[in-house]
């Protein structure tokens, strides 16, 4: 570990921990003691500071870290024994996120504004998820005050968050080191209950050592390749898990950006967290990345997880969701025994405490702590005045209501741009490829999975870059792959997995979506090629009469597709995309790309986007076929040519059950 890099963090960790030899209990603490301690996490809050819709420009009480300081206030009047951690995906994911990295930087003395709430709260601790590193090794360098010896890293003392950030499998390519310290020592007084019912104070000396997915020198290469190298968790765990025992702490928490999956173990493994919950030495789980809620019903069934009272393969853990819209809290039970703390399991539980009692339901949501929004007013104003900078004009509505049954008014937009990049740039770079046909993949990234509100809705009238932002969530950069029909068809068959499998026969209701895969992995395909999804048909076998400027396609037809460095290498698994195949990795982001394309077309109509290159394959069910939509929306779908949708139950949370007839 360099002093160099972070002479401060280990200052800060060797006065916490103390020296080596000291012992790990509190001097003449008796065995019998018994004391609650409440470990508290947020996670994936992707820079959402306020309840606000950036895209929609209006409040959004159901989302926001302003409304999570409330429940931690809450949970810390009820818990005097707390320790407040961070599981990463923080910087990153939001308008104001964007201007504060991208359009107007900040100078090195001063601090990000996601770091200034979180500082206002009070946290003792935070790892790094994937999207830290999307704005480059520089940036994340600069916000959270880190030297770092890597390229494109700085080695200046800026202005970073009041508590410490650790991570064990990211280290510089240069020497091998950690970016970050990979673990640190919080020490704070709790109260205890002694045998005799009398009460006294001790320190409890927590350890903390961070995570991220391995697959970030994938999704960020640009930003990363030649200049770190990534452990996998396991592997990194084992590093410096003798380390941090040496330190004698009383427990020892993982921050690990990352889900629960149970398939055999990777070190390049995305979400490594059951896996992690079997190293010895980690007493408590902290988890992230899946934008999900542990203990929760998603992980019911699954081997060693009890997705009730929150425990994994033994150990307590908590996953807090996303975007500000729940804290995590373990209350953990701690016995003295044989001169050291013990987790009774019997009296430890963990859960997900939302803002909001109601999904979707602004009344039933908790008031958001007055300090913060304060803190980053003018940013804030900054950041909204400069979403609704003009750059065109659309006669269209473009909408992802109904992106998932084949509306494809916001995906068109976005997969134009593509397509007209790639198309004008590849030939330079690649002249054997001048001659291949390029086709585009997008995906609707909001898709109402964060509630009634999270879909992308851009009205007939002027664009701004507010809109642009809308149509495309993610700061993702564009990337292009070769590929052959085979490929093409292998792609479109792993998207076509957003759908459940339909029974022709049953006069039951049926659920068209998979809510198990994610909206943001159903890529729907562009520019010249056609195809049918049957969902009658087991997955993998459900694209029918594919076909390229109306002939069938070969499995050996050469294509280029378009899309984003995520998916590109290997984000969602797709088969075929490794990174290898890529001949264009584009030095701008898909956001910049489409907003230029905007304004250099200024009016968009429909002939100025791409036809719709899908269907569903002809199908007549016994039953109805059913999704979830917000409400009010048939006008939208009847509007883009989905006359065989209706609405047939409004739910009374902004949502309403559809039917589509597939038969049409």
């Amino acid at each position: 570990m360099s002093a160099l890099r972070y002479p401060l963090a280990l200052l800060a960790t060797a006065l916490l921990a103390g020296c080596a030899h000291q012992p790990a209990h509190a001097p003449g603490l008796p065995d019998g003691a018994r004391a609650t301690v409440a470990i508290l996490e947020t996670t994936d809050l992707h820079s959402n500071i306020l309840g606000y819709d950036y895209y929609k420009q209006k409040a959004d009480p159901t989302l926001g870290f302003e409304r999570t300081a409330t429940l931690i206030a809450q949970a810390r009047a009820q818990y005097p024994n707390h320790f407040l951690f961070d599981s990463g995906d923080t910087i990153q994911g939001t308008v104001l996120a964007d201007w504060q990295a991208q359009v107007q930087k900040m100078p090195c003395d001063r601090e990000l504004a996601i770091y200034r709430a979180m500082d206002a709260v009070g946290y003792d601790g935070g790892t790094a998820g994937n999207h830290e590193f999307n704005y480059g090794l520089g940036w994340l360098s600069q916000v959270t005050g880190t030297p770092m010896d890597v390229d494109g890293g700085t080695r200046a003392h800026c202005a970073g968050p009041h508590f410490p950030l650790v991570l064990a499998n990211v280290n510089s390519a240069r020497d091998g080191q950690p970016i970050f310290q990979p673990w640190a020592i919080v020490t704070k007084p709790i109260t205890v209950q002694l045998p005799d019912g009398k009460t006294t104070s001790v320190p409890l000396r927590v350890a903390i050592v961070g995570f991220t997915p391995p697959p970030i020198l994938q999704w960020d290469k640009q930003n990363l390749a030649g200049k770190v190298t990534v452990d996998g968790v396991v592997e990194a765990a084992r590093k410096y898990l003798p380390q941090i025992e040496a330190q004698h702490p009383d427990l020892v928490v993982a921050l690990v950006h990352g889900g629960l999956d149970t398939a055999p173990y990777t070190p390049a493994m995305e979400n490594a967290g059951w896996h992690l919950a079997g190293v010895p030495g980690i007493d408590v789980l902290l988890l992230g990345h899946s934008h999900a809620e542990f203990p929760g019903p998603r992980f019911a069934h699954m081997q060693d997880v009890d997705d009730v009272r929150g425990f994994m393969r033994g150990k307590p853990a908590v996953m807090g969701g996303f975007f500000g819209k729940d804290l995590g809290v373990i209350e953990l039970a701690l016995d003295r025994e044989h001169g050291r703390w013990k987790i009774d399991d019997n009296r430890t539980h963990s859960e997900v405490r939302p803002i909001c009692r109601k999904n979707g339901d602004a009344a039933s949501c908790v008031a958001p702590d007055p300090a913060i929004a304060p803190l980053v007013a003018k940013v804030q104003a900054a950041a909204v005045a400069y979403v609704d900078t003009p750059i065109g004009h659309s006669d269209v509505c473009l909408s992802s209501y109904f992106a998932d049954e084949g509306d494809m008014t916001a995906l068109a937009v976005v997969n134009a741009a593509q397509r007209d990049y790639v198309r004008s740039e590849l030939p330079r770079l690649h002249p054997e490829l001048a001659n291949v046909p390029v086709l585009s993949a997008a995906a609707a990234f909001r898709t109402g999975f964060g509630g009634a509100d999270d879909y992308t809705d851009v009205a007939p009238g002027p664009l701004t870059l507010r809109s642009a932002a809308d149509l495309y969530f993610y700061p993702n950069t564009l990337a292009a792959v070769r590929t052959d029909g085979a490929g093409v068809k292998a792609w479109l068959e792993e998207a076509a997995k957003r759908f459940n499998r339909i029974d022709p026969a049953k006069t039951g209701a049926q659920e068209l979506i998979d809510t198990h895969f994610p909206g943001f992995n159903f890529d729907q395909l562009q520019g010249g090629i056609a195809y049918a999804i049957d969902v009658s048909k087991p997955a993998g076998q459900r694209i029918v009469s594919l076909s390229y400027d109306g002939q069938p396609v070969k499995p050996d037809q050469p294509f280029i597709v378009v899309t984003n460095n995520y998916r590109a290498s290997g984000g969602g698994r797709f088969p075929g995309l490794d990174g290898k195949s890529i001949v264009l990795a584009a030095p701008d982001g898909t956001r910049e790309i489409l907003a230029r394309w905007i304004e250099r077309h200024r009016e968009i109509g429909v002939r100025d986007l791409p036809a719709r290159s899908w269907r569903f394959a002809t199908l007549k069910t016994a039953g109805p076929v059913v999704f979830t939509s917000a409400s009010g929306k048939q006008a939208i779908a009847q509007a883009d040519g989905l006359t065989n949708i209706r609405e047939l139950q409004d739910r009374g949370d902004g949502t309403a059950t559809y039917a589509i007839d597939l038969s049409r």
